[in-house]
């Protein structure tokens, strides 16, 4: 499979970055609807467009309005877009309003913690994948997604047969180290972590409720996961990593608009 970093700054885009969007063609999934998403028609390779909103600040949902232009380029059958009740009513009054975007998104909304939607709880399907959920500790709150997709046909990978990977997104976060969460988060392939601050900005991250180095290295050393990418990078002060920091065990770089990871 593909994750595709459509965008991966977070706030406003920068010269080499836009805000965070990440795809999976072969799924037609979308994290986030940030600025990033104007790449997306040339990727789309399914009827459908599923859109995962981790929360509504505007740097996550202003790709939203960009839609129009993305179906005529690239006619689908539908387009879903998943988050909290009460994050889509705010977009749908707020963004879709008339003062503001000037006709009706052709979408149709799917609230993650309405019963009709989420089977009263905190799981749900889309397109053979498994997507799980929790609240995360942000202004205004936010969303991690876990996501499983089982029965994956991989026929030149060296392992015969259908196999399954695990994508979990966590942006827009102080960062959960409790016990709960971090066994959520276990055994996943790909872990794509905010990080905005560096260690010594630890004040602001707490401030603005995000994430800094030091602890995506305690959460990633908790939850092993296979490979951790970066991501939510700040715009006018970009993270560096060390690729010998042996604060993580596995696999970790920030990832860049444009890039592809294979998982």
């Amino acid at each position: 499979m593909q994750l595709h970093c459509l965008g991966t700054a977070g706030y406003h885009p920068s010269e080499t970055r836009h805000t965070s969007c990440y795809f999976v063609p072969e799924t037609g999934l979308l994290l986030d609807a940030g600025t990033g998403i104007f790449r997306l028609p040339s990727l789309l390779k399914t009827d459908t467009l599923d859109i995962l909103l981790s929360h509504a600040h505007l740097d996550h949902i202003v790709g939203l309005t960009f839609l129009l232009d993305i179906l005529y380029q690239h006619p689908l059958q539908s387009v879903r877009v998943w988050g909290e009740a009460e994050k889509i009513n705010a977009i749908r009054t707020l963004l879709a309003s008339e003062f503001i975007f000037p006709v009706e998104l052709p979408v149709q909304w799917c609230a993650i913690d309405d019963p009709d939607h989420a089977s009263g709880n905190q799981t749900f399907e889309i397109n053979g994948a498994c997507v799980s959920w929790r609240r995360q500790e942000h202004p205004g709150g936010s969303i991690g997604y876990r996501i499983h997709w089982t029965n994956i046909n991989e026929p030149n990978s060296p392992d015969s047969g259908a196999t399954s990977r695990v994508l979990l997104y966590a942006t827009d976060t102080v960062g959960a180290t409790d016990e709960d969460t971090l066994h959520w988060m276990k055994d996943v392939d790909l872990l794509l972590h905010e990080c905005n601050f560096h260690d010594h900005q630890v004040e602001w991250a707490i401030k603005t409720g995000h994430c800094y180095l030091d602890r995506v290295a305690q959460i990633s050393a908790a939850a092993s996961p296979k490979r951790v990418l970066l991501t939510h990078v700040n715009p006018i002060d970009e993270l560096t990593l060390d690729k010998g920091d042996e604060r993580f065990s596995m696999p970790c770089e920030i990832v860049s608009d444009k890039q592809v990871i294979e998982f």
